[in-house]
């Protein structure tokens, strides 16, 4: 086959560090766009960037070129300097060390969408932390909760 044919939809999500309130209204929307000129950047396609104001979700068509880890390595580290730089009461502002990376079957990309798009009311019933475990289980993930949250 003389091309390389990818079509890899992921659903990332991480959390500030110990889940804090970092991400303030008055810098979200600048922050999920910067996050998604990133992965542009990376060459792989950002659908949407959204969350609320303690972690952020994203759904990119990843990079046949770009694994995953090294996507989500690039979009902490210059996220977080942007978000430093942008104004000093973000100066203790850090993303915690883990994540997580989940496909998407083509086929479930509007719902997933439309589940990031509905952040804000979802998160009116549900913790972060509620939310997370959930994602886990829909993926049949096994964790240890000791080892979930830093």
């Amino acid at each position: 086959m003389p091309q390389s044919l990818v079509q890899n939809y992921i659903h990332i999500c991480f959390s500030t560090k110990a889940r804090l309130p970092l991400i303030h209204d008055s810098i979200q929307n600048e922050l999920f766009a910067y996050l998604g000129g990133i992965c542009k950047k990376l060459e792989s396609q950002p659908l949407i960037v959204g969350g609320t104001n303690d972690h952020v979700h994203l759904l990119v068509n990843l990079s046949r070129k770009m694994a995953l880890m090294d996507l989500i390595e690039k979009l902490k580290t210059h996220s977080s300097k942007w978000i430093k730089l942008k104004d000093p009461k973000f100066s203790n502002f850090y993303w915690q060390h883990g994540y997580g990376g989940f496909s998407v079957n083509p086929q479930q990309v509007d719902r997933v969408v439309a589940y990031i798009q509905n952040q804000r009311a979802h998160h009116r019933k549900a913790s972060f932390q509620e939310e997370y475990r959930m994602i886990l289980r829909r993926y049949s993930i096994d964790f240890d909760e000791r080892f979930l949250w830093d």
